[in-house]
């Protein structure tokens, strides 16, 4: 297969312009009291469904434009100002794909045009208490029954859950003897008797959108809410389907980056120090000569991933790209953020400007959505096969 292109089409360039114009008069004002009050900012979720950007990465028959690469761009922008509104798309995507790609058709038809007008909120949810990355580790079972399902367990960190109208979670499928069929995905829709919702975690960054752990007690599932074939068969298809939007992921960090290269630049214009502008200090100068080559760099190689999606690559050949795309933009991410704040000196430490909201969305990057340690697991696993092995 040929190197897929990336250059932006006329299309990606004018979404570019749209939310960059959008991010700058809407969203950035309102984006330092979205991360100081933690609060679930509604009205920048009713402005993304104004602008119906919901379905933007997935078919054209749900209003999108088919385009991993688009996605990317629409991230970045918003990130570039807030990370949490772009994180608003992303929580939104996540479950779509993973319906898109798993689904029933039934299910596609209940919960897919929902999701892309914004009519609908979703959230998935992996993680728990002993298992982050480790999904192999999951606890959490789902027995079967003459009716259906029976949920039993708990999980942590679910993004979005106290907002959300329905939940995918993943968990062990078992028969009704409670013998192992495999791990699935189930559609947990809100206020199902025996899901409860936990308390939010008070978050060093992504502060504005919630993430709460989760207790099933014998909540019962109907058969239809299983997602794909029982014993895991449908759990990788929708796993594949997080694959592909690891690039997006990997955008988010871009726009933090590029954020964090703004606010430095524009702080240290107006900053004097021993007689001349810190700007003239050569010193300063390099850093953030550093700093754009970084994120520059990200940007491409997320950008290349991103097309080598749209041009239909999976599996094998998909996995370590997507994998470096994300581990190496968020780590661009963090390394930015941080030489911005030195950049910024003791105000870079201080509440009363936005660099440090910056420094802490890009941790959380580093951590989401598969550590970096396991990035770098998929990238050499890629070359060597798995250790042990």
């Amino acid at each position: 297969m040929s190197s897929p292109s990336y250059e932006l089409s006329d299309e990606q360039k004018a979404i570019q312009d749209l939310i960059r114009r959008v991010a700058r008069d809407k969203v950035a004002p309102r984006a330092d009291e979205i991360d100081r009050t933690a609060e679930y900012p509604h009205d920048m979720f009713a402005l993304l469904k104004g602008l119906g950007l919901f379905a933007l990465p997935f078919p054209a028959e749900y209003g999108g434009t088919g385009s991993t690469l688009s996605a990317c761009v629409a991230v970045e922008e918003f990130g570039r100002v807030c990370y949490n509104t772009g994180y608003l798309l992303v929580v939104q995507w996540t479950p779509f794909g993973a319906i898109l790609a798993g689904g029933t058709e039934a299910q596609k038809q209940r919960l897919l045009p929902g999701l892309a007008s914004g009519e609908l909120r979703g959230a998935l949810s992996l993680t728990e208490p002993q298992s982050g990355s480790d999904v192999s580790g999951i606890k959490t079972t789902a027995r079967r029954t003459a009716a259906g399902y029976v949920l039993n367990g708990a999980k942590i960190w679910c993004t979005n859950a106290d907002i959300a109208d329905f939940i995918l979670v993943a968990a062990k499928t078992q028969d009704e003897a409670g013998q192992p069929l495999g791990i699935n995905l189930f559609v947990v829709d809100r206020g199902t008797p025996g899901l409860t919702v936990g308390r939010k975690e008070d978050k060093m960054g992504a502060r504005g959108v919630p993430s709460c752990p989760l207790f099933f007690d014998e909540a019962k599932l109907p058969l239809e809410s299983r997602l794909g074939p029982e014993g895991g068969e449908g759990f990788k298809v929708a796993m594949e389907a997080l694959n592909t939007s690891r690039p997006i992921v990997a955008a988010r960090a871009v726009g933090i980056a590029q954020g964090a290269i703004d606010h430095a630049v524009a702080y240290i214009r107006e900053r004097r120090a021993f007689g001349q502008a810190i700007s003239d200090f050569q010193g300063v100068r390099w850093m953030l000569a550093d700093m754009v080559m970084q994120t520059e760099a990200a940007r491409q190689l997320v950008y290349r991933t991103a097309a080598m999606v749209d041009a239909g690559v999976t599996g094998r050949a998909l996995a370590p790209m997507a994998a470096m795309a994300k581990c190496v933009a968020s780590d661009v991410a963090m390394k930015v953020a941080t030489d911005a704040v030195q950049l910024f000196g003791a105000a870079g430490v201080s509440a009363e400007y936005p660099i440090n909201r910056y420094f802490r969305d890009a941790k959380v990057v580093q951590i989401i959505e598969g550590t970096n340690q396991i990035q770098r697991n998929i990238i050499a696993n890629s070359l060597l096969g798995k250790a042990g092995r």
